[in-house]
């Protein structure tokens, strides 16, 4: 049986990464296989375009350059890390993947969705995430974590991004989740870190597992 693909999105700090991680070891505990991955990332020759994007060395070439990046990254993703393990039976969860390139380049950076979507074709196929949240937090909390999280390193090329566009890709996040509400769940981010990782497993639980495993009752989304 081909496993289930759940992927995390939302600015940043909004704990994608963190959230991704309980939610991967929760499910570990009940035996099912899980793999854990990223965005841009996540396989060997995808990491190395990460390091590409992330530094800004592709920010003058500008967004649709930055698109096809992301794209050629996303395919040897899919390929070496995503479908072999899904195709294994094993369930993956990925901070970050395609809403992120359609909110991010897409709706910020105005490339045409006409490339985006196929370049989604041509990269993802039928690879198609089963379950999607987006954890929502204002751009200044987000920001703040954000900032907490690196300490003293310098922020990479999207965290540098002036506060508006942190506002502008929040509400972008919520109208795509508006659009697809059979696929994407909103978590507010700004609850406490064990009430949004009940609030996550409610919802895996619902839509995923059938409802079988039983949840705390006072953590509806």
């Amino acid at each position: 049986m081909r496993g289930k693909f759940i992927t995390f999105e939302g600015g940043e700090g909004s704990g994608k990464s963190t959230h991704a991680s309980l939610l991967a070891e929760r499910l570990k505990a009940l035996a099912i296989e899980c793999v854990l991955t990223r965005e841009p990332g996540g396989s060997a020759g995808a990491e190395i375009i990460r390091h590409i994007i992330l530094s800004g060395i592709a920010k003058p070439l500008g967004a649709e350059t930055e698109t096809i990046l992301f794209a050629a990254a996303r395919d040897d993703h899919v390929r070496m890390t995503i479908e072999p393990a899904l195709n294994a039976g094993k369930w993956v969860i990925c901070d970050r993947f395609i809403d992120s390139t359609r909110v991010y380049q897409g709706a910020l950076g105005k490339v045409d969705m006409k490339l985006i979507r196929g370049l989604e074709r041509v990269t993802v196929g039928a690879a198609m995430p089963d379950l999607t949240f987006v954890l929502d937090v204002p751009a200044n909390i987000g920001l703040a974590r954000a900032k907490t999280r690196r300490g003293a390193a310098a922020a990479d090329r999207f965290e540098s991004e002036a506060i508006e566009f942190h506002e502008d890709l929040r509400r972008a996040f919520l109208v795509l989740a508006e659009r697809e509400p059979k696929r994407i769940v909103v978590i507010d981010g700004r609850a406490p870190r064990d009430v949004v990782a009940e609030r996550i497993w409610a919802a895996v639980n619902a839509r995923l597992l059938g409802g079988l495993i039983e949840v705390a009752e006072s953590v509806a989304p």
